[in-house]
């Protein structure tokens, strides 16, 4: 029930601005291929024009942290700049941050093109999660630009948080065929078919090979691949692949980071740590706590707990050290969620009341940064979630179940059809830890079910109602997930051993 580094529902929009939204932002007509339309940037200023483009080039390829250099560089030249502060907002490391920029983005919008207008209001369907209204928007945004590649990039992402994963690899194949040079493109296709069901590792993998072949020297594209061969168990292959990316860009952090999580799936404990402490060592601001974060993960899957919680603790404490002002509470919040799953996990249940107690005011805090009702409001549904799994796992399901269904009361009125997924995978815990199988299965059915977590707990179900076959197949699938998350690292150890059981 956890994202990357953030902790309401407003993490759907970071989380898409950092890692997939990339496409939310547009770019420079300049170097356009022939025949396609781009989405058109309002600046008179040639300095922020190029100091834009050269951070929608980095955005595109997943380099946010760089990129925000270039575009606090563009609005510093043109302070009126929309697109500049919207792409601030795209490669934002915080919640707040991301808000800031994209008020600043609205408020200079006088004299801006209608797309501009609507990739702003796009933006804004993260912080009050209304998923049905981005599609709208997005499907406006390329009737209006049917020939720009981006726009039907932007169409696919917001499909894609659907579930509705045919029609985004339809929007993204739009994209790719006007313009099949484009890293960002061929890259959203191939996540989409890497990790979004119905999977397709082969065709994953040819997109990822058609983004290095977009542009060969970019390391990025390495990493991708790296990725791909995760999934396809050939853990060798992608620490290698880690390992060419680095090689072609030894300050790639990231794939440092990532070499650590192949030899946490090997059990190489002590050279996957070694491999997080370069990457922490390389690191930038935010990047060295969320690195040291997956650092305690290794201790998880060494079957650890309590030594990954202290861990987490000290990173969290560590984050005021390291990280500014604006992204320290979403740090922070990253380190003790982190712990805080790993408590309940482990019923280490004094030691989860202890984190939750830490962790509430940081994200309450954080949502006051943002001020926004609707974040403020969703972040208080996430903190109702945390709290119904401490009762659930305490045996106490009336207190469980109140919180649950405030939780439900909190986020009903969204416009988004994946509202109620939180919702079931608290039912579906109560239920199963009353031990009443049959009754958890349904409600698991309509969780998250791409959270390899959720999915775990629906095996589970499935196992102890009897229902062998289809647990054993979910519980193979979660344990060859490797891509690692909190509730991967719980998990894995586990799933592999049910997913190879004897019939």
């Amino acid at each position: 029930m956890t994202r990357f580094r953030f902790h309401a529902l407003l993490a759907v929009a970071i989380v898409a601005t950092g890692a997939q939204a990339q496409a939310v932002a547009v770019s420079e007509k300049a170097g356009a291929v022939a025949g396609v339309e781009e989405i058109p940037i309002t600046t008179a200023s040639a300095s922020a024009r190029t100091h834009f483009a050269v951070g929608q080039r980095l955005l595109d390829v997943g380099r946010p942290r760089e990129a925000r250099e270039h575009f606090r560089l563009a609005v510093e030249q043109d302070p009126s700049f929309a697109y500049g502060y919207l792409n601030l907002a795209a490669a934002a490391a915080s919640a707040p941050e991301f808000k800031e920029n994209l008020d600043r983005a609205a408020a200079n919008l006088t004299g801006k093109s209608d797309a501009e207008r609507l990739l702003v209001d796009i933006n804004r369907t993260f912080l009050d999660n209304n998923a049905e209204r981005r599609i709208e928007l997005g499907q406006r945004l390329v009737a209006a630009y049917p020939s720009s590649a981006r726009a039907w990039v932007v169409l696919g992402n917001a499909q894609g948080a659907l579930n509705r994963h045919e029609q985004a690899r339809e929007s993204y194949g739009r994209a790719i065929a006007l313009d099949p040079k484009m890293f960002l493109a061929q890259s959203a296709a191939g996540f989409s078919y890497l990790f979004s069901e119905p999977r397709d590792l082969a065709k994953a993998k040819w997109h990822m090979e058609q983004a290095i072949a977009a542009d060969p020297p970019e390391a990025k594209g390495y990493e991708q691949l790296g990725d791909v061969y995760r999934a396809l168990n050939q853990l060798e292959q992608a620490r290698d692949a880690y390992s060419r990316a680095v090689d072609k860009d030894p300050r790639l952090a990231v794939a440092v980071l990532k070499k650590g999580h192949i030899n946490s799936f090997l059990g190489n404990y002590a050279e996957a740590r070694a491999a997080y402490d370069a990457a922490i060592a390389d690191g930038k601001e935010v990047e060295k706590p969320t690195y040291g974060v997956f650092r305690a993960y290794a201790s998880v899957h060494a079957g650890q707990p309590k030594a990954a919680i202290e861990e987490l603790t000290a990173v969290a404490r560590s984050a005021e050290k390291t990280v500014p002002a604006k992204q320290v509470n979403g740090a922070k919040a990253f380190a003790l969620v982190s712990a805080l799953q790993i408590a309940l996990h482990n019923d280490l249940l004094d030691d989860a009341e202890r984190v939750l107690a830490a962790y509430a005011p940081v994200v309450r805090a954080d949502a006051k940064a943002v001020n926004d009702a609707n974040n403020t409001r969703l972040t208080e549904a996430g903190l109702l979630a945390w709290e119904s799994q401490l009762a659930a796992r305490r045996g106490d399901f009336a207190t469980a179940l109140a919180k649950a269904n405030e939780h439900k009361r909190l986020v009903e009125n969204d416009q988004n059809p994946r509202r109620f997924e939180a919702y079931h995978s608290l039912l579906g815990l109560i239920e199963l830890r009353k031990k009443a199988f049959a009754e958890a299965i349904p409600h698991y059915r309509q969780a998250d079910l791409t959270d390899v977590y959720q999915k775990y707990h629906l095996a589970l179900a499935l196992a102890a109602a009897g229902q062998s076959a289809e647990a054993r197949k979910l519980f193979q699938d979660v344990a060859s997930w490797n891509f690692n998350s909190v509730g991967f690292a719980l998990t894995r150890r586990d799933a592999v051993k049910r997913g190879t059981a004897a019939n």
